[in-house]
């Protein structure tokens, strides 16, 4: 029987990343998040999403907001691993959960959406409703949560509402349905200006979906050793 201390769950069987996951190395969180499914309740619906792309960051590398220094917008990113970090990026939301350490945290890159006996035809027709093309129409499933941005508007995540949260098994949490990578590919980060660390490999994808994420790090003219290193499931991260 549960009682007022036991944390309640959405379905019986829910498996809810608990706070600890999160409380550990920026770059471990990040590739370990990777196949790991993003639930958002909307009211009505379970809008679900694997998460296929993340990058690290850190309070000591120039490309963090933590670099900046604190302040009271960036207040999550200094607390214990667990914290919802979202800003405005290109005017889209975006999707952070605060790691190990002050300042450090990982970003949310880039999903794919996830049907199962919670988030079924109906909860995808209702991320398509939430970002549709530019021609509004409903965008391709596997290009709809195909950035940091897109995710979030697909999965209805929005900075007032979240930021500085901590998850709620109710409304927001990320789960673990078992789904891991076969292989990880481990590259730079995007869109982090010259001479703020872009060299630095902090950027991990599932290697099943590179086609599906922010930038395909498979793409022609990319070089294994070079722009991207292959993991397997068992390597220790770098």
């Amino acid at each position: 029987m549960l009682d007022e201390t036991t944390p309640r769950l959405p379905w019986p069987d829910a498996r809810p990343l608990n706070d600890a996951f999160f409380d550990r190395d920026a770059r471990l969180v990040a590739r370990e998040l990777l196949g790991k499914v993003i639930r958002h309740y909307d009211g009505e619906h379970w809008l679900s999403a694997r998460i296929i792309e993340t990058e690290a960051y850190y309070r000591a590398e120039k490309g963090s907001h933590a670099s900046l220094g604190y302040t009271e917008k960036r207040r999550a990113l200094f607390l214990d691993g667990g914290h919802i970090y979202m800003y405005y990026a290109r005017g889209g939301d975006s999707l952070n959960f605060s790691a190990q350490g002050p300042g450090n945290a990982v970003l949310i890159k880039s999903a794919s959406p996830w049907l199962d006996a919670h988030s079924g035809a109906a909860s995808l027709a209702r991320m398509q409703a939430n970002n549709p093309d530019a021609q509004g129409r409903p965008r391709p499933q596997e290009r709809l949560c195909a950035g940091q941005t897109l995710l979030c508007k697909a999965l209805g995540l929005k900075v007032p509402v979240w930021d500085g949260q901590r998850f709620d098994r109710l409304r927001l949490f990320v789960e673990d349905l078992g789904e891991a990578p076969a292989q990880v590919i481990q590259t730079t980060r995007l869109g982090i200006p010259v001479g703020r660390d872009e060299h630095l490999p902090y950027r991990f994808v599932d290697a099943a979906y590179s086609r599906y994420c922010t930038r395909n790090p498979l793409r022609r003219g990319q070089v294994a050793g070079c722009d991207f290193h292959l993991l397997n499931a068992g390597d220790a991260h770098r």
